[in-house]
Order: C-alpha cells, then structure tokens, then sequence
C-alpha cells in the first residue's frame, strides 16, 4: 500500500520547497498565531480543496469541511457538534469578517440525499442524519423538477443545499449579530469541477453567476 509513501514523499518537497520559502511566514504563525480574515465551509471531497481552488498562504483561510458543505442549524444541546463548535471559534475568537459556503458539482453527498439510496451503513447512520439537514431542499427540489423536467436535480439540490447552510448560519446568534452590524459577511459559491469555474451568488436573488 503505497499511498501513505507518497503523503510523505510530498512532504518531504514541501519542506524542501514551498516551506523553506515561507519560512519567515511560517515562524510568524507559530509565534502570533492565526488571523485569517476568511472562513471557508466546504465538501470534504477531495477534488474541491479551498486552499488549491482560492490560491491561498497558510494563514489566509480558515475552513471546515465536511459531506456536502451543510452548516447545521444553531441547536445548543448535549450533543457533539464539530460543524457548529468550528463556526463559533471562527467567528467568535477568531473574528473572521467573512464566511463563505462553496458547494461544488458532481457531489456524492447531494446525489445520494437526491436518490435518497447508498447514503450510510444500514441501520443507524452518521450521514444519514446529517444529511437530513438538506430534507426540506430536497423536497423543493424535486417539486420544481417535476414541474419543469429540463432542470438539472442535481445541480439545484447542490445550489439549495448552499442557500440552506446560509440561512441556518443566520440561526447563530453571533453571526445574526454581526451580519446585522455589518462586521462580518456571508457569502455563497459554487464550483464546476469540470469546466474550474467558480459561481457566486446574488444576495439580493439567491441565484449563481460566474465569478
């Protein structure tokens, strides 16, 4: 099994490379810590990583990523919830001023909440529950289909599933409380991994355009 090999046969380019050009960067980061004036949440799929598609240094972004890009909504109870304890941290402590979700095509999360099929182990499943954060999208989404079959399912369940995770930040009373005092803003994207193309959205419209 030589994947592991190759992780640390590009490590050794890095530090050979990419690290000792930044070095002075870098030792600024370990003594002052992290900034970033940005946070990224976006799919864990491996074919969309912020850092490589927005060019980014090291300390310009922070990102979560998790299935399918979803922020959950605000619910503080006893259950563990990364997604929200990694939005808290950024916009709390860190005071990043803007938040932006970036869904991207041919998601594995998205299709398998549209098909409703191959989501998780049988029984009780992780992803399962968690994608049952997109439920009431999905429903839309299918209604808009059946009434015009020349859309794309998937692509307007992936451009849902953006407009869902935003309105839910909004359920987070401190970035409902920033949003509103204009400190921090929220921002949606999407990408097309076969064309490399970056679509944002209008805020007034809540639809995507080319950046």
């Amino acid at each position: 099994m030589p994947e592991f090999g190759a992780l640390l046969d590009g490590y050794y380019r890095f530090r050979a490379g990419d690290y000792a050009a930044q070095k002075r960067r870098y030792d600024n980061l370990a003594d002052e810590g992290q900034h970033p004036p940005v946070m990224i949440i976006g799919c864990c799929d491996s074919r969309v990583d912020p850092a490589t598609i927005f060019d980014t240094v090291p300390g310009q972004m922070f990102a979560l990523r998790n299935v399918a890009n979803l922020v959950p909504p605000y619910q503080p109870d006893d259950g563990l919830h990364g997604a929200s304890a990694a939005i808290e941290f950024a916009v709390v402590h860190l005071e990043v001023r803007h938040l932006v979700v970036m869904g991207h095509g041919k998601c594995g999360g998205i299709s398998a909440s549209l098909h409703g099929e191959g989501r998780g182990v049988p029984g009780e499943s992780f992803i399962d529950d968690w994608m049952t954060i997109i439920e009431d999208g999905r429903n839309r989404v299918v209604e808009r289909v059946a009434a015009d079959p020349s859309l794309d399912a998937q692509r307007e369940l992936e451009l849902e599933g953006i407009r869902t995770s935003l309105r839910n930040l909004l359920t987070f009373p401190y970035v409902a409380e920033r949003v509103e005092a204009g400190t921090l803003k929220l921002h949606g994207a999407w990408f097309a991994i076969s064309e490399g193309e970056l679509h944002v959205m209008d805020d007034e419209t809540g639809e995507f355009a080319p950046a």
